[in-house]
């Protein structure tokens, strides 16, 4: 049995592509033949995907855009890699959140699956095909009270639609998934284990543990890479998953400390 993936002439788009999870998953799916197109705020100076488009998915008229690009320059999408996310809210649990940083946190994290899904799915519909990868968060199901209330319930709330999503489109052949990292070692948590390690006095792999064990611990002592979770989503978007949907895969090096 083989399972060399091969994406040849497959239309992909890839939300927040230009950094991180997103960088990785373009790179990867363009090594294995696909025409992606990616999206982010600001444009890169370095982009690999075939097509890019700046836009802002925490607004309507952004979504659009995007949507419009999809048909101009690909004619319709096989697969949707929705890895847009993150949070910028402050410290001091529920009390910090106000009404904006609440909708910060439903207009990255949830909305703009919604209305990609809503303006790209009745093609993939159309064509009795398709994949859909909404990568959502361990956070989820284990929260950290004092930062993360607003995303960690964004991220559920993107769980719940995926797979309600899935029970809906899946007997009309559209695969929906869902991905849940942990702690991933992108350039954003480097700087922040950087900017933890330097006020406790430590180095680097000192601020790495800090994390580490807010988490209550990594049982295979390092985040994940980049790469590796693209290589799942890899996997879960081609032909050798072709009856897996409305599932979620959890990539947290074992974090989850429950079944």
């Amino acid at each position: 049995m083989s399972l060399d993936i091969d994406f040849q002439g497959k239309r992909i788009l890839v939300t927040a592509g230009t950094k991180g999870v997103g960088k990785a998953v373009v790179g990867l799916l363009k090594q294995l033949g696909a025409r992606v197109l990616t999206t982010a705020r600001h444009t890169p100076t370095e982009c690999i995907a075939d097509t890019f488009v700046a836009a802002d998915l925490t607004t309507v008229s952004g979504c659009a855009s995007v949507a419009e690009a999809v048909q101009m320059h690909l004619g319709g999408v096989d697969a949707i890699i929705h890895v847009a996310g993150g949070s910028t809210s402050p410290g001091g649990g529920f009390a910090a959140l106000g009404e904006t940083e609440w909708q910060q946190e439903l207009n990255l994290n949830l909305l703009p699956a919604v209305r990609l899904d809503r303006a790209l799915l009745p093609g993939m519909v159309a064509q009795g095909c398709g994949v859909i990868i909404h990568v959502t968060s361990i956070q989820r199901e284990l929260p950290l009270p004092d930062s993360t209330t607003g995303y960690a319930a964004a991220k559920a709330a993107l769980s719940a639609y995926s797979k309600s999503l899935s029970k809906e489109v899946s007997p009309k052949g559209v695969r929906v998934v869902r991905v849940a990292p942990g702690w991933i070692e992108t350039e954003a948590s480097v700087a922040m284990a950087e900017r933890l390690a330097k006020h406790a006095g430590t180095d680097y792999e000192g601020g790495k543990q800090l994390i580490m064990n807010a988490l209550g611990g990594i049982p295979v002592g390092r985040p994940s890479k980049p790469i590796e979770v693209a290589n799942l989503i890899a996997f879960l978007a081609s032909s050798h998953a072709a009856t897996i949907t409305g599932t979620e895969y959890v990539i947290d090096g074992g974090t989850i400390p429950t079944v």
